[in-house]
């Protein structure tokens, strides 16, 4: 049976790649060139999207930071250059009025002196709620974070990063359970936390913060109502970014600012700077396809052009095949069974290549902090390698194609008399 899994047909593949194995890797490399440099591109691009998710770990990407800022714009009587103070009320007041939220966690802070026993130091204090630890990428390494009991009640218990425990702790001595004193008043350290997140690793200060509750900090340090800041995040079904006019526009609305006035209220759109990123590895992915194709393609012109002269030296060969009966379709699946032949084996040995660098670049990453590479894991997906595969075929079929269509037009009689 004359088909594609013939024995023979492969033999005779075969035996003609090898009849001249200078031209055929001269021709092939193109291909695998094209192919190696689309593998090692989509995994950078893939190793590039892993670790900047990765230092987004933890973090509700899905959030807004809103702070009061001075106007800059007169409304109604008041004069512009104003400064004011979010409440309490701000808050209550956005949960109820913008559906979508799922959590809307007030903050304020200074930074001040820190004592216990005899050591000191400036340290940044915040009060925070409960519902923060969800919010941020901050990992308990002992004890626990606050929770809603140290709110009602207004506990002085504090949770320390773990970055200044050397700065005022004897070394071995207990954490958990001690105190430390906060413009003089003491709290109990109940917890220690590792900030994971990109500022986190990069900055040793953010392992320095102490978090008390919330309540706590506004009733001891004589805050009352004000709110520095709220870190709001939206449900995972709503984008906080479609949300955000309409909580900065309630905000205004509360403290009497211009509509118009793009300065009275700060924010910082997490989701936002999120998708931008999204964005970026969606763009760097295309533009790695983009010139893989485009150097696969050199390399597939390189084929087709090549396999038109290995027809011109097998004239005579096909004109006798086709007097004795071989049909045009029979010539046309030689020709490109071969093309498609050596496109795939010349690709996968590009993938092959790229896949053996791909493991020592990993095992050079495996070897660092994750948080100090920009890249982790560098692969290309098993998907993506399918459609390579994919590719290598049509590009193969399309290598083929003019060379097969010169070979069935030739006539058996002209072509068993060149010489």
């Amino acid at each position: 049976m004359n088909n594609f899994f013939n024995r023979d047909l492969w033999n005779e593949i075969i035996s003609s790649l090898k009849s001249n194995k200078t031209r055929t890797l001269v021709t092939s490399f193109g291909v695998f060139w094209g192919i190696f440099i689309m593998v090692l591109l989509l995994s950078a691009a893939k190793g590039f999207e892993t670790g900047i998710k990765h230092k987004f770990q933890g973090i509700a990407t899905n959030s807004l930071f809103v702070w009061a800022q001075r106007t800059s714009m007169e409304y109604e009587g008041m004069s512009k250059n104003r400064s004011y103070f979010f409440d309490n009320q701000d808050a209550k007041s956005i949960k109820d009025k913008v559906k979508g939220l799922k959590i809307v966690s007030p903050q304020n802070n200074f930074t001040t002196l820190i004592q216990h026993n005899l050591k000191d130091g400036d340290y940044t204090v915040e009060g925070n709620a409960p519902e923060f630890l969800g919010q941020k990428s901050l990992k308990l390494t002992q004890g626990r974070f606050i929770n809603q009991q140290d709110i009602d009640q207004k506990r002085k218990v504090a949770i320390l990063g773990w970055g200044l425990i050397d700065e005022l702790f004897e070394k071995g001595e207990t954490v958990i359970g001690s105190y430390i004193r906060i413009k003089g008043v003491n709290f109990k350290v109940v917890g220690v936390y590792k900030d994971t997140s990109i500022d986190g690793q990069r900055n040793i200060r953010a392992q320095q913060n102490i978090h008390i509750p919330f309540n706590t900090f506004s009733q001891v340090f004589n805050f009352g109502e004000k709110v520095s800041y709220f870190f709001i995040t939206a449900d995972n079904n709503q984008s906080v970014t479609d949300l955000k006019e309409k909580i900065i526009g309630l905000l205004q609305k509360r403290h009497k600012i211009n509509p118009k006035d793009k300065r009275a209220i700060g924010n910082f759109d997490l989701n936002e700077q999120f998708e931008k990123f999204n964005m970026l590895f969606v763009t760097l992915k295309a533009v790695s396809f983009f010139v893989g194709l485009m150097i696969l393609l050199s390399g597939v012109i390189g084929i087709s052009n090549i396999m038109l002269i290995v027809i011109k030296e097998r004239t005579k060969e096909i004109g006798i095949r086709r007097a004795l009966g071989a049909t045009p379709y029979v010539v046309k699946k030689q020709i490109l069974s071969e093309s498609i032949f050596l496109t795939l084996l010349s690709g996968m040995a590009g993938v092959s290549f790229a896949s053996f660098l791909l493991f020592l670049v990993n095992l050079k990453i495996d070897s660092l902090d994750p948080y100090d590479s920009m890249i982790l894991n560098p692969i290309v997906p098993l998907p993506t390698i399918l459609i390579i595969f994919i590719i290598l075929i049509i590009f193969g079929l399309l290598a083929g194609m003019i060379p097969a269509q010169k070979a069935v037009k030739m006539k058996p009689i002209n072509a068993i008399r060149t010489e």
